[in-house]
């Protein structure tokens, strides 16, 4: 299983690619919408994105919508991980074709539970 984590806090990225690692997944990261898709288009799809919503250069709501516009609701699980907490953005967000939202801070559990939500994890 393939895991993609785009934030732009290189914190935020090894925390994640982390939690995902221990789950069974390979993990690539990316620093900004922009390099999230010349990562995806360079070596595939992955299972399941991890997306911030506020980075630079192209932020994730716009990622979103170009991964969804490439691939349609096929083959990859997006989740939004970010800040934004307001219903409309979450709303905003799933409209655009996140399958999940999960709003920092977070725990291990959190993750799992949302990855569980999605069929990304066993149990």
């Amino acid at each position: 299983m393939k895991a993609l984590v785009v934030d732009d806090s290189r914190a935020m990225r090894a925390i994640l690619g982390r939690m995902l690692r221990e789950a069974g997944y390979d993990v690539a990261e990316a620093s900004n919408g922009r390099e999230a898709l010349e990562v995806f288009r360079a070596s595939g799809a992955p299972s399941l994105l991890l997306v911030d919503w506020n980075m630079p250069e192209m932020n994730g709501l716009d990622l979103v919508r170009a991964v969804r516009g490439e691939l349609g609701e096929r083959d990859v699980s997006i989740m939004m991980v970010t800040t934004e907490i307001e219903t409309a953005q979450v709303v905003r967000a799933l409209a655009a074709g996140a399958n999940e939202y999960l709003m920092k801070p977070f725990t291990r559990e959190g993750l799992l539970e949302k990855l569980r939500i999605l069929g990304a994890v066993a149990g």
